[in-house]
């Protein structure tokens, strides 16, 4: 659990949607030990109880069970909150291309109204989950808040409309907002299991079941892999944050290296022989590159340094170290 002052947040009622999924249940949880009074809201499309589990009887926590498509709902959940951690989305660029109306309507009409219930709520501000998606077909490394490119899939297009919004209401409404754009985020209790599972704890439980994982294209493709703590002292930096300077801005969140997907393979073998030496013989295979996909990403973190005076705690291999300690404890 990451190290943060619990005079900021002690008594503060923080609304979590999609609180139940894998970054909002970390959230949850953090917030209860740091003595904040949480709200989750969830409708468990994506998000499981299981994550709620060691805190759900905690009488500073409170599950609303609903869909943030519903305006009343959203309404009710906001209602006294001083601050609203909005992680309520359907993710994944393939799940967008499949399915792009579902995504759309989650995650552009589902967002306009959680801005508007927590608008009239009077909520203090308003943080919420970007993507790193919404990078697109700029080629250019490191990533620059100020400088994107075309969206690549409708996942990208409905996270870049999130930003456009929450300017506006800033604007129009003078209704505080940060824009948080997650860079491949991994940690504890993200699902492995589904036709969506982000890639590390896919592979995790496929090298403990001596599967062979299957890397799209060469595994020259590189990623900005985030642990968990560092998207959590993020959220928290910019909830807290007393700097004005701060506030109607967007961050990039993640670390600021890059590692392949043969590298990843690589760590996760590394560490999981340490449980299992078996695990190390286990080969991995390759498959096509996926539509939609960027071949690299890689963060600059200089603004969220800058501005919040963010300090990630976990490099790729920290975190990967106790990515797999985790999975290997609770999944194997």
């Amino acid at each position: 659990m990451i190290d943060f002052s619990k005079e900021k947040v002690s008594g503060k009622i923080v609304l979590v949607t999609g609180g139940a999924g894998f970054i909002g249940s970390n959230l949850c949880e953090l917030l209860i030990a740091l003595n904040a009074k949480v709200i989750c809201l969830d409708n468990f499309a994506t998000g499981h109880r299981h994550n709620l589990e060691t805190f759900q009887d905690n009488p500073n926590f409170t599950l609303i069970e609903g869909d943030i498509r519903d305006l009343e709902i959203c309404k009710r959940a906001c209602e006294g909150v001083n601050y609203v951690l909005h992680q309520a989305a359907l993710g994944s660029v393939p799940r967008s291309i499949n399915d792009p109306i579902t995504s759309n309507e989650v995650n552009i009409s589902g967002f306009l109204n959680m801005l508007v219930a927590a608008r009239d709520a009077g909520v203090i501000r308003f943080v919420y989950a970007a993507s790193s998606s919404t990078y697109g077909d700029s080629v250019k490394l490191p990533k620059i808040e100020q400088e994107i490119g075309k969206p690549l899939s409708p996942y990208a297009i409905t996270k870049y409309v999130n930003e456009l919004y929450a300017d506006i209401f800033q604007k129009a409404y003078g209704f505080d907002t940060i824009g948080l754009r997650y860079f491949n985020v991994f940690g504890r209790k993200q699902d492995p299991n589904g036709a969506y599972a982000a890639v590390i704890p896919k592979f995790v439980m496929q090298f403990m079941k001596y599967e062979s994982p299957v890397i799209n294209g060469d595994g020259t493709y590189s990623r900005d892999f985030t642990y968990i703590d560092n998207v959590l002292q993020m959220n928290l930096l910019a909830m807290t944050s007393n700097n004005p300077k701060a506030v109607n801005e967007v961050y990039n969140t993640a670390v600021g290296d890059r590692t392949n997907l043969v590298e990843l393979t690589q760590l996760l073998k590394k560490h999981l022989s340490e449980y299992d030496a078996e695990i190390a013989k286990v080969q991995v295979k390759h498959g096509p590159n996926r539509p939609g996909d960027i071949p690299h990403s890689l963060a600059s973190i200089e603004k969220a340094e800058k501005l919040l005076d963010y300090k990630p705690s976990h490099k790729i291999e920290d975190g990967i170290k106790e990515a797999v300690s985790w999975y290997w404890k609770n999944l194997k």
